[in-house]
């Protein structure tokens, strides 16, 4: 006798509105911020004495750790996590990162540095470099990247431990030139207190370890509290309370996104193996809560990729925490034909999507929005996840229509350089006197005509390019 199916809801675009689905489906999924179980709830008001929303939640321990600095910090995480830190034990110390270091297994090691090695290959050589361009003679236009001097990274460690969110995060900064790196992680057996992901701080370079998480940690890193220095830039993921938060300090610091729950999609044909489609919805759901959905025109595939799940969920650990979620939050789509699934895929803009099909490359062209694109069978959305090298730091919920994945590009700032001669000033002054005109600007046009009323100085370089160049 087969197992039964998850019951994942199953949509035909032939008779149903997909995309009226799937926006529903997405809508239970966005950090709206609304939205809160009722153990979240009962836990919101043993800490605050009322029933506040999570952006409430946000918007109050983020204005008192303005207000109060660590105290704030400190009596938060006793709050919420049930510890009681103190200045002594508020940063990891670098004997213990060491010692974490030296005792790991060297399977674990290894694969660090491999990892790490394939990342920064990567992302370094996808960072933008400076550039000169000579518009006329005398007149020059640059374009400056420059570092972030500081970056705060989040690690999450409510569940499980994330040596991968710590790679995927830190490297990247690495590869752009960061020379300083906060990382925070929660003060528990998955966070800071676990060996695998302190050596793994350590075998990174990063020295600079707090066990805070949540709400407080990005307050902390955004405002700066005794004993953290504030930061650049925050980065990395969290739960609906920390997306938040990375939201309501944006404008004091840069945010890498408002992400919400993985999800993925899965663009598959007929020569698609069903057991592999199944472990791809699988992987993503078992993130709890995560998105899976599967696009197809070929109808004689769902059958199988329904059976296929039935029998991977029985015998995996998490295979009961999936179940419920692709229940909840999954869908099967067939489609009229290829053409009507590539549309769908675009307008869903997924963070994931895994292309599956005969030629896959071919596809890829036309699709266009996606954080991640997977190309052929033998592609699973885990080796984005864990190793190939792109960060997994993926915009999520739709937004990857207009938003990009993290990479070292994200750690550089941009100047852009101008630089003129006298060519080069009375080529550009008609047109800057005109605008300044139209626009009632009298001093913008006097900086310009008090230099040209001046004798011009002798070039020195009639070749037609500054004789000092930029940088």
């Amino acid at each position: 006798m087969g197992r039964t199916p998850p019951a994942i809801r199953t949509i035909d675009t032939r008779r149903d509105d997909a995309r009226a689905a799937l926006e529903a489906l997405r809508r239970q999924l966005s950090p709206s911020g609304d939205v809160v179980s009722a153990d979240g709830q009962a836990r919101t008001r043993a800490v605050f004495g009322e029933p506040l929303t999570p952006r409430q939640v946000v918007e109050r321990i983020c204005q008192e750790v303005r207000d109060r600095g660590l105290a704030a910090v400190f009596e938060y995480t006793e709050k919420l996590d049930g510890v009681r830190l103190t200045p002594e034990t508020l940063r990891v110390g670098s004997e213990e990162l060491a010692d974490a270091a030296r005792h790991a297994d060297p399977a674990y090691v290894e694969t660090i540095r491999r990892i790490r090695a394939n990342i920064l290959a990567y992302q370094t050589g996808i960072l933008n470099r400076d550039a000169v361009l000579r518009r006329a003679p005398g007149w020059e236009l640059g374009l400056r990247y420059r570092p972030l001097r500081r970056v705060g990274v989040c690690v999450p460690g409510g569940a499980a431990a994330y040596p991968s969110s710590l790679l995927m995060t830190v490297v990247p900064a690495q590869a752009a030139g960061v020379e300083q790196i906060a990382v925070v992680v929660p003060p528990t057996r998955w966070g800071g207190y676990n060996a695998d992901l302190l050596a793994a701080c350590h075998l990174l370079g990063v020295r600079e370890v707090y066990r805070v998480g949540g709400v407080q940690a990005v307050a902390a890193l955004a405002y700066g509290v005794e004993g953290i220095e504030r930061v650049d830039k925050i980065v990395g993921p969290g739960n609906l309370f920390v997306a938040l938060a990375k939201k309501h300090v944006y404008g004091e610091v840069d945010i890498d996104s408002i992400a919400g729950p993985s999800e993925v999609v899965v663009l598959a044909d007929w020569t698609a193996h069903p057991a592999w489609v199944a472990s791809d919805l699988i992987s993503q759901a078992e993130h709890a809560p995560g998105a899976s959905v599967l696009i197809t025109w070929e109808p004689d595939l769902i059958p199988k990729v329904l059976e296929a799940l039935a029998e991977q969920l029985a015998n995996l650990e998490r295979g009961a925490l999936a179940a419920d979620c692709l229940e909840r939050f999954g869908a099967i789509i067939l489609t009229a034909d290829e053409e009507e699934a590539i549309a769908l895929t675009n307008a869903l803009a997924p963070e994931h999507l895994h292309v599956s099909t005969a030629d896959a490359v071919r596809l890829s062209g036309r699709l266009v929005n996606a954080g991640a694109i997977f190309l052929g069978h033998e592609t699973p959305v885990a080796l984005g996840d864990y190793a190939a090298g792109p960060s997994h730091v993926l915009p999520t919920g739709g937004t990857a229509r207009w938003a990009s994945g993290l990479s070292a590009n994200d750690f550089l700032k941009r100047t852009s350089l101008i630089h003129v001669d006298r060519r080069g000033l009375e080529a550009l002054a008609p047109d800057v006197r005109r605008l300044a005109d139209i626009e009632g600007l009298t001093a913008h046009r006097l900086s310009v005509d008090i230099r040209l009323a001046e004798p011009p100085e002798p070039l020195d370089d009639e070749a037609g390019t500054l004789a000092s160049g930029l940088p």
